[in-house]
């Protein structure tokens, strides 16, 4: 039996597809110790790891203070978090031993952290990979919109990491992508862009799929009856009352049963007159609704996008931010769905859409061609067997 420190952010797309490896992982005789916010404890408890947390409001605020307007201000702002990660990480497994570490690609100084404890390191990726040629062509080609002292303060940020904790950092793609000697990716090749293009350090293992439970009760009667639209656009970008009242507007009162999903920060009283054809929750079991579903429309979420694929249900998605636009592309270019713009989104145009999706077979026929694929792929028993055979590489 081995002892993992798997190092993780504070949010769903990062922490739930990492939940089903945990349980595999634990399963076959690991011992995870898991960092997380506190948010989640209770859900990663419920794998058999031991939950250690990280302050959320700390290490927002610090990833925040770099700045939003472009990407080498993110970037600066996860290596604002790297005082607030890497001390409270070595101040709570002092003492400790571990055998390798699994890190985020994203959050949490990952990188760093196994550099600073020598551990062989396994990143995490529940976003499409990124190459480092291409990442390096792509901040190449923003260079000329990011002022000058961005890059100072880029350069200030490495110099006062290398100070503090005797780590080397060689490149912008380090800090944002977290790369690792095994970096298993929560996608299929197929689906991810360019797949062909990654050496065999990347493993595509596949959506990790599990039931999600709720505290709420879900009558599913109606849905069996027939099977409905359902509408979500995740845990972030999610308060979004004009959009909920569009919806109405072009659901409301017609033959579809309409399944909406609000988040916890918008209220059913803020929306007001609810038609009778709508089931409204703060929260529902994606997973299982997604079994009966008809057509989702979505903010385009990997989690989500994969949820909805592989129970080959085609999607309408209006992407927010991140690598939503990104997904949404990937989406239309298989023919298993499309985009539409909040922007410029109009009830009528809402409405029109669904109507066409619903009703052109081969967005189906594309639905389900992922689906088969995605299944096939048994994403966290793959990525258990990979971080395994890691293992034995390096004599763990």
């Amino acid at each position: 039996m081995a002892r993992v420190l798997f190092i993780n952010g504070g949010s769903e797309g990062h922490v739930n597809p990492t939940i089903g490896v945990v349980q595999e992982l634990i399963s076959r005789g690991e011992e995870v110790v898991y960092f997380t916010i506190e948010h989640f404890r209770e859900r990663i408890e419920k794998t058999g790891a031991k939950v250690r947390t990280i302050n959320s409001e700390k290490f927002l605020k610090a990833f925040i203070s770099g700045g939003r307007n472009n990407l080498l201000e993110r970037i600066n702002g996860l290596l604002y978090t790297a005082d607030v990660m890497i001390p409270d990480v070595l101040e709570q497994i002092e003492g400790e031993h571990f055998d390798y570490i699994i890190h985020d690609s994203m959050f949490g100084c990952g990188r760093l952290l196994a550099q600073i404890l020598n551990l062989p390191a396994i990143t995490s990726c529940t976003s499409f990979a990124e190459r480092e040629a291409s990442f390096d062509k792509m901040l190449e080609q923003l260079s000329n919109k990011i002022p000058q002292k961005t890059f100072d303060e880029y350069q200030r940020l490495i110099a006062m990491v290398k100070g503090k904790y005797s780590v080397e950092i060689h490149s912008p793609y380090e800090v944002f992508c977290n790369p690792a000697p095994l970096t298993i990716v929560y996608t299929t090749k197929e689906f991810q862009p360019f797949g062909e293009d990654f050496d065999k350090t990347y493993k595509f293992v596949g959506p990790s799929i599990i039931s999600r439970q709720t505290h709420e009760n879900f009558d599913f009667t109606a849905l069996e009856r027939k099977s409905p639209i359902y509408i979500s656009l995740g845990t972030v970008f999610n308060q979004a009352i004009d959009f909920y009242k569009r919806c109405f507007e072009a659901f409301g009162n017609t033959e579809h049963i309409v399944v909406m999903s609000i988040g916890e920060k918008v209220q059913q009283s803020d929306l007001g007159k609810i038609p009778e054809n709508f089931i409204v929750k703060n929260y529902v079991p994606q997973t299982e609704v997604l079994k009966l579903t008809q057509l989702f429309i979505t903010h385009g979420g990997m989690n989500s996008v994969h949820e909805g694929l592989y129970y080959g249900v085609p999607l309408i998605v209006i992407p927010q931010s991140a690598d939503q636009p990104v997904i949404a592309n990937k989406v239309a270019n298989i023919g298993a769905g499309i985009q539409l713009k909040m922007e410029s989104l109009t009830a009528n145009q809402l409405s029109e859409s669904a109507d066409y999706v619903l009703n052109e077979p081969l967005f189906y026929k594309a639905a389900a061609k992922m689906k088969e694929s995605l299944q096939k792929s048994v994403g966290y028993q793959q990525a258990a067997d990979m971080i395994f055979r890691f293992m034995r590489q390096y004599d763990i």
